[in-house]
């Protein structure tokens, strides 16, 4: 069984890709768990075109990599910093790229991920209230892209305050105990609810029935929007 982690920072060190290794520690904990980490950073992935819009992948850039790891994967975890309010451009360039293969080939508008779960981990300077109040906010169109194409976002993670001091950037997390270890703890409860999903195909019933209310959800806006008839 396979969980593939991809790091959104572009620092060496990264405070996500920190978290990111600590919350591995927590998944490979679970035997018969494997683990593979790939970092937007060292991917070459072009921008999403139309002309990605299509389930072959392109051998010219690292993408087919992408396309792989995510089919083959039984989970995925997204560990990204938070900038200006949203996520870095490369993290949206691969969720768009997704689309090519994670929506139905007709219409683009049915997910085929069958309830694949994600967990996202997200790293910000600001503090807990600034997440609460608005950074959950501005970054949603993370989960709601992958509840698009048809995942199961299981869990969301904030770490704040990370920087040094005021307007000084570098890695700190590696200095909280505390938020390694909770790392590792919720690492390894991913792990046990993948591997749940990889051997029976299911995940526990209160995120399937999120998950199914979703997928209603858009069958009727699908529904509505196509009757509107907003295109030609």
């Amino acid at each position: 069984m396979t969980i593939t982690v991809f790091v959104a920072g572009t620092n060496t060190p990264s405070n996500a890709e920190f978290l990111a290794d600590a919350f591995i520690e927590g998944l490979k904990s679970v035997p018969g768990i494997d683990v593979e980490k790939l970092l937007l950073r060292n991917l070459s992935i072009n921008h999403f075109t139309l002309q990605y819009y299509s389930p072959q992948c392109s051998l010219e850039d690292d993408f087919c990599r992408v396309q792989q790891a995510v089919a083959h994967a039984h989970g995925i975890v997204l560990a990204t910093p938070i900038w200006n309010f949203s996520v870095p451009g490369h993290l949206k360039n691969l969720i768009d790229r997704i689309g090519a293969f994670a929506l139905d080939a007709e219409t683009h508008s049915q997910g085929t991920l069958e309830g694949k779960p994600f967990y996202l981990l997200f790293t910000g300077g600001a503090p807990m209230i600034a997440w609460k109040a608005i950074m959950h906010v501005t970054t949603t169109h993370i989960p709601e892209a992958i509840k698009y194409y048809g995942g199961t976002v299981v869990g969301r993670y904030y770490e704040p305050k990370c920087m040094p001091s005021q307007g000084v950037f570098g890695l700190v997390v590696d200095q909280r105990p505390a938020t390694i270890a909770r790392m590792k703890k919720k690492g390894e409860k991913f792990a046990r609810l993948v591997k749940r999903y990889a051997e029976t195909g299911t995940l526990p019933w209160r995120i399937r029935s999120r998950y199914a209310a979703r997928r209603w959800a858009n069958a009727v806006a699908n529904r509505i929007m196509y009757q509107l008839k907003p295109y030609g």
